[in-house]
C-alpha cells in the first residue's frame, strides 16, 4: 500500500480528554500524565460522582502550536445524556471545536455525532469540517452466536451512520481521508493503515454489506490519531484499532519517518483475542519502547493487565474524565 509522506508539525503541548471510556472509577487518584476528574457540579458530592461510562469511547483534543490552541473531538460514545452531561462537568466548549473526527463506522464510536450537531446547531460555526475515512457511512455486522442473539440466527446489525441526515444539519463539511492528512495544526489522521504483521487479522465475527454482498470486514478505512511533542516523540491514538494496534504504531513511525514513541493510547481491540496474539502485541509494543501505555475500551481484561505486568513504569489505567498532558 503506498502512502504520502508527511512532515510532522511539533506541537507544543497535547492534551487528551476522555469523555467517556467503558470504565469510571471516582477514587482513581492523579497519576504520572494523567489528571483525573474530581469536580464535582453540584453540593452533592453523590451527584457528582454520577459521572457516565459505557461501551463508547470519546476524545475531545487541544494542540498549542506556535502559542495557539486548537481543539476538535473524535468519536462521540453512544449515550447522548450521559455523553452531554460529562462535557458539561469536565467543561468542554463546544464552540472552540474547529474539528470533528470519525474513527470508524461503529455504532460505540459515531452513535451520538448526529444528537451532538442537531443540539449544538447554533453553536458549531458553518463549514466545520468533519473527517472520516472511507468506510465511515458502511452498514457494519456482527455474527454473533445464536443464544446471545436469536433473530437472523445470529446475525447483528450494528446500524450505518447516515449520511444524508448529517448532511441535512447543515454544520458540517464531510471530508473523507485515505492518506495521511492534518485536521487541526499539530494533529493528523493517519489516513489508511498499512498492514505489516502477520498476527492482527482482524475479527472473523466483523461484517460489512457491500451493495447485496455480506463481507468481512477488514477496517481499510479505520483512522487513528498521530501527534509530534516537542522533545518527546510521537503520540499514536487509535479509537479501536481494528488494524491492529502494532500496524498503527508502525504506519505512524513510517509515514512521520519519526521513530521514537513518547506513548500510546487508545482502545487496542483485544478482547476476546487469543492468548498468543496478546502476548505478541505486548511483545511488539514494548519493543517500540514508548514512555507511556495507555490501552482503553476494547482492549479487554486480559490485555490490560499483560500490558500493566509487562510494562509497570509506562503503564497508566484509563478512567473516563481523565485528561492526559504531553509536553509543557
Amino acid at each position: 500500500m503506498a502512502h504520502a509522506s508527511v512532515k510532522m508539525e511539533e506541537v507544543d503541548k497535547l492534551q487528551v480528554t476522555i469523555i467517556t471510556d467503558n470504565y469510571y472509577d471516582c477514587l482513581r487518584w492523579n497519576y504520572k500524565i494523567a489528571n483525573r476528574h474530581h469536580k464535582f457540579p453540584d453540593a452533592s458530592i453523590w451527584k457528582g460522582w454520577r459521572f457516565h461510562a459505557e461501551h463508547g469511547l470519546s476524545y475531545y483534543i487541544e494542540t498549542v502550536v506556535n502559542g495557539k490552541s486548537n481543539a476538535f473531538m473524535l468519536d462521540y460514545g453512544m449515550d447522548f445524556e450521559g455523553v452531554t452531561k460529562n462535557m458539561e462537568i469536565l467543561g468542554i466548549d463546544v464552540n472552540k471545536l474547529e474539528a470533528f473526527g470519525l474513527s470508524h463506522g461503529h455504532l460505540d464510536h459515531w452513535g451520538n455525532l448526529i444528537p451532538i450537531l442537531e443540539a449544538n446547531r447554533n453553536k458549531i460555526r458553518k463549514g466545520v469540517p468533519l473527517y472520516v475515512g472511507e468506510d465511515a457511512f458502511d452498514n457494519k455486522f456482527a455474527k454473533l452466536p445464536p443464544r446471545l442473539y436469536a433473530p437472523n440466527e445470529g446475525l447483528s446489525d450494528l446500524g450505518q451512520l447516515d449520511r444524508g441526515r448529517i448532511e441535512s444539519i447543515d454544520r458540517v463539511k464531510i471530508i473523507q481521508v485515505k492518506d495521511p492528512t492534518p485536521i487541526v495544526p499539530g494533529a493528523y489522521m493517519t489516513g489508511n493503515i498499512e498492514r505489516v504483521t502477520d498476527y492482527e487479522k482482524g475479527s472473523p465475527i466483523l461484517l460489512v454489506k457491500k451493495g447485496d454482498r455480506m463481507e468481512r470486514d477488514y477496517f481499510q478505512g479505520e483512522q487513528s490519531l498521530m501527534f509530534n511533542v516537542k522533545g518527546k516523540g510521537l503520540v499514536v491514538l487509535s479509537s479501536c484499532a481494528h488494524s491492529g494496534i502494532v500496524n498503527t504504531v508502525k504506519h505512524a513511525q513510517k509515514v512521520t519517518g519519526i521513530d521514537k514513541v513518547h506513548a500510546v493510547m487508545g482502545g487496542f481491540h483485544l478482547t476476546g483475542a487469543k492468548p498468543e496474539v496478546i502476548q505478541r502485541t505486548i511483545a511488539d509494543i514494548k519493543a517500540v519502547k514508548p514512555d507511556y501505555i495507555v490501552p482503553m475500551h476494547c482492549s479487554g481484561f486480559e490485555a490490560i493487565t499483560g500490558f500493566s505486568i509487562a510494562m509497570p513504569d509506562q503503564f497508566i489505567i484509563n478512567v473516563a474524565g481523565t485528561t492526559y498532558t504531553f509536553g509543557a
